[in-house]
């Protein structure tokens, strides 16, 4: 039997799952690295009053790597509107917290809901502990929180991870030394990916792992994160708190953004990130440029299946 090409997929938020949908319908072995910075609504509760990691980032990824009956994701991904105390809290949240007292272990708790729901590949978060996102600012200031940061409305300098002695987990170091291609993104740059990158030991692994690495461009700058950079601002972003400069692919999207879709981000700021070819080709990337829009209640988003595609191909073109 063929070994499949080992994949890691490093992200958070929203930009994730929207990318291991796609991926999981190709032949790959992938293992998702999950952020633990998240302490926003229902995730922020759990974390503070039971003292575990986030799970709703988690939650989100093992939904999009399930192969259950669409009412169990429907179930496990529904929110209780109420109210009372459950107001607000996701059911897998509270499956995965339930899972965490009865096993004495969050990523022990993941792996168990791994089996129950069918999990295609391996969900791993970036830390076995809460850990806190602080962000400095241009003008020196600090603003503590992931959820705190994007509306400080200040230009971030850079971020840094509380406490001092986190520890990654020995299988997320051994998945990035087997891995064929590392692909980091789509998602926030600040709040999503580089706190994976900052765990000590994993931004250094990324770099000493032998396999490729594609960086995943966002399509629209974001509001309090990456408003005016460009597709290089970003990678410099990444080279800057990881300290050294490893990435060799980037996929831009090359496609237009509608001007009636534009309009639903002028509020904000946000425009379609400019892809600087020229500079983008100084780094020594390779960049992959494509129409991968899709849209969802008219904003923007990757086209999961078109963004899946494209990476299967590239790394048929390192495997020949």
């Amino acid at each position: 039997m063929t070994k499949l090409p080992n994949v890691v997929v490093i992200g958070g938020g929203t930009g994730l799952p929207v990318l291991l949908r796609g991926l999981k319908r190709h032949p790959v072995d992938i293992s998702a690295m999950v952020t633990v910075a998240d302490d926003g609504g229902s995730s922020g509760r759990l974390r503070n009053s039971l003292d575990i990691p986030p799970p709703g980032d988690i939650r989100n990824v093992l939904a999009a790597l399930s192969e259950v009956e669409p009412l169990v994701e429907q179930m496990f991904q529904h929110r209780f509107e109420t109210e009372n105390e459950l107001s607000g809290h996701a059911l897998g949240n509270l499956i995965i917290a339930a899972l965490a007292s009865i096993t004495g272990d969050f990523v022990h708790a993941i792996q168990e809901m791994s089996r129950v729901l069918n999990v295609k590949g391996k969900v791993l978060p970036s830390a076995n502990q809460s850990v806190i996102l602080n962000a400095e600012m241009e003008d020196g200031t600090i603003v503590t929180g992931e959820s705190t940061i994007p509306k400080a409305g200040k230009k971030i300098e850079r971020v840094f991870l509380k406490p001092d002695n986190i520890k990654p987990l020995a299988e997320t170091i051994r998945v990035l030394k087997e891995a064929d291609l590392i692909v980091m993104g789509p998602g926030s740059l600040y709040t999503s990916i580089i706190p994976n990158l900052l765990v000590p030991g994993i931004g250094e692994a990324v770099c000493q792992s032998k396999a490729k690495k594609l960086y995943i461009c966002n399509i629209m700058t974001q509001m309090g994160e990456t408003l005016g950079y460009t597709a290089s601002d970003h990678v410099e972003a990444l080279y800057k708190h990881m300290d050294a400069s490893c990435i060799d692919a980037i996929l831009v999207n090359n496609k237009q953004v509608p001007d009636d879709v534009q309009a639903r981000y002028d509020e904000e700021q946000a425009s379609p990130v400019h892809f600087d070819m020229d500079r983008l080709n100084s780094m020594g990337l390779e960049v992959l440029a494509h129409d991968i829009l899709s849209y969802n209640n008219g904003l923007v988003r990757h086209n999961t299946e078109k963004v899946a595609r494209i990476i299967h191909s590239y790394m048929d073109s390192f495997n020949k």
